[in-house]
């Protein structure tokens, strides 16, 4: 009655759609990630612990401890005191400790103190980076765990100083002073 649909439309549909949802000519489809808003950590609040989500997070906070989700963005006057994984991460903010995702970009107002092991790594022009940082094709897997045999933060060696080489006595000079250089002519292989 209220319908735009001729009645010939609707014998036919019941009909179409007799096969299981997501399955359309025997093969399956992925069902597609439905797009919700990012849970939100604003910047009056403070969070101990861990934060895990299988969907976005948007930190404009403090969290000490450890964050996982499938994206996560890092506001400017955010801080991270922990480790870090998500499939997309994006740094405005600081972060101390490391960073595993698939894609990683610090932009042009990040601090970052750590490792990063990624997929794909990005990083803004005046974004600030103290760490190491490694390509990984899987950096998500549990092989990579902190202080497991896989990526984990190790203090760069100190190089020892070289020795310095003895000094040549001071010569005198007709006039008391030292020359200045010594130059001596290249060798041309002519």
């Amino acid at each position: 009655m209220f319908s735009s649909k001729s009645k010939n439309a609707e014998a036919t549909a019941p009909a179409a759609s007799s096969a299981p949802a997501g399955m359309q000519g025997g093969t399956a489809k992925r069902a597609p990630r439905t797009p919700s808003a990012p849970s939100l950590i604003s910047a009056d609040l403070v969070v101990n612990g861990t934060l895990t989500s299988s969907g976005d997070i948007q930190i404009d906070g403090r969290v000490e401890g450890d964050v996982n989700s499938a994206g996560l963005v890092i506001g400017e006057k955010a801080f991270i005191n922990g480790e870090v994984m998500a499939d997309d991460v994006t740094v405005r903010g600081r972060v101390q400790g490391s960073i595993r995702a698939r894609k990683v970009l610090l932009a042009a107002t990040s601090h970052v103190e750590g490792n990063i092991l990624h997929e794909a790594f990005a990083v803004e022009a005046g974004a600030f980076f103290e760490g190491n940082c490694r390509h990984s094709d899987n950096p998500l897997s549990d092989e990579h765990r902190r202080g497991g045999q896989g990526y984990e933060h190790k203090p760069a060696a100190v190089a020892p100083r070289p020795a310095e080489a003895p000094r040549p006595a001071p010569t005198s000079h007709a006039n008391g002073a030292a020359p200045a250089a010594t130059v001596a002519p290249l060798k041309t292989g002519a």
